[in-house]
This record gives structure tokens, sequence and C-alpha cells, in this order.
């Protein structure tokens, strides 16, 4: 009975939300079951907090390994959070509302959650990114080595396409000799390029695209009819 509720009610919501699109009658439960889902998410976001909360609180107080980084984590979390609801720095929407400071909203340019936007998360996602491209590169580059036929069709066409990337004329200008009439050599690269993105990786996009269309209707369908359970936290 513990399973079968919480089954019910995601079969029942399923069925509601996918016949809704064709039945008009069945617009007032989308919208019901819309209004459900928010009020559940929002539910499972401070259940998410609490739990953030609590698991580096531990591991603070057992001075477990890297307990310091639990200590900043929760303070960033907690300004971030109170400053969010606080809206710190935050302008009044219009002239009508300078008694009522807390209309604007929280993410206008120029308040406190703004800020931190721009100067802390941004440059510490960028930088992420950047050490993400780093190790990507060093893994393409032993990756690339002409080992056998396909490792120097994927090396050719990796050089292709990151030469087309950039100014292919001038660059190809450095290495081939220049015509007779005084022009600088050319190599169509980059319309060689724009050719390999739109044939080979389109294609390869679009059958990833499509493999994963297929996996969520398998899964939408094995939920709908009550097979998929694995939402629960077991195996089935």
């Amino acid at each position: 009975m513990s399973k079968f509720i919480p089954v019910l009610i995601a079969v029942l919501a399923g069925w509601v939300m996918m016949i809704a699109y064709f039945s008009p009658r069945l617009l007032s439960s989308r919208q019901l079951a819309e209004e459900w889902y928010t009020i559940v998410a929002t539910i499972a976001m401070l259940f998410g907090g609490a739990n953030l909360c609590l698991h580096h609180l531990k591991k603070i107080s057992d001075r477990e390994a890297g307990w310091g980084f639990s200590a900043v984590t929760l303070i960033a979390f907690t300004v971030t959070v109170v400053v969010g609801l606080l809206k710190v720095g935050v302008v009044p929407e219009s002239v009508k509302s300078l008694n009522r400071p807390w209309s604007g909203q929280f993410q206008q340019e120029g308040s406190a959650f703004w800020w931190m936007y721009e100067y802390l998360f941004s440059p510490i996602v960028a930088t992420m990114f950047a050490m993400l491209a780093f190790y990507v590169a060093s893994a393409a580059f032993r990756a690339f080595r002409a080992k056998n036929v396909e490792a120097v069709l994927l090396l050719v066409t990796a050089l292709i396409v990151l030469v087309g990337q950039t100014k292919d004329r001038e660059i190809t200008s450095l290495f081939l000799p220049a015509p007779s009439d005084g022009t600088a050599p050319y190599v169509p690269i980059g319309d060689l390029t724009e050719f390999i993105r739109k044939t080979f990786v389109t294609a390869g996009q679009r059958a990833i695209m499509i493999g994963v269309a297929l996996g969520v209707v398998a899964t939408s369908l094995r939920i709908l009819l009550g097979q998929d359970r694995t939402y629960l936290g077991g195996d089935e």
C-alpha cells in the first residue's frame, strides 16, 4: 500500500496530463495537476536545502576530511538565501511603490543578488568550464593519435574543423605558395567545415536526439503503466 498510492497518483497524473492535450474538458484537471506539481517541487526544494545543511553540519561536527569546504558551502548557501529572500539592494518597481521596497525583482541589475551572480557565480562557472576544456583538450590529444584508419579520419576531421573555426584564409596563406596573380592562397576550409557540420555532425546529433526521444517515450510509457517505480527509491 505504501507504494501503491504513489504509483496510482503518478499514473493518474500522467494520463490526465497527456489526455488533456486532446480533450479541452480536462484542461482544468491539467491546470490543477500543474499547480500541485509546483507545490510538490517547492516542498522538494525545501527538503533538499534542509538535507544539504544537515549533511554538511554533520561533516563539520565530525571533523571529517574537507570539513572546511562544508563550512564554506553552508556560509555561501545561507548568504545567498538571505540576500535573495530579503531582496537586499532591490529598487521598488515604480514611484508609486516607494513605500514598498520589496516590490522589485530580487535579480534586478544592481541588487546584491545580481552582484553575487555576476561577480561570484559566473567567474566560478567560467573557471570550472575553462579547466574542463583543458582536460578535454588533453584527452583529445591522446585520443587523436593516428594509430589506425579510424583515428586518422578523426584526426583529419578535427583539424579541418578547428582550422575552419579560425581565420582559415590567413592560416593557409602561411603554408601555401602565393599564386602568380598576387592574390593570397586560399583553401576553402571554412566551406568544408560547414559541410562537415551540416552533414555528418547534424546526422549524428539527430541520431542521438532520436535515441533520447525513444528512451523518454519508453520510460514515460513504463511510468504511465505503473511498471517503472524507480522514482520511489527502489529497484522496481
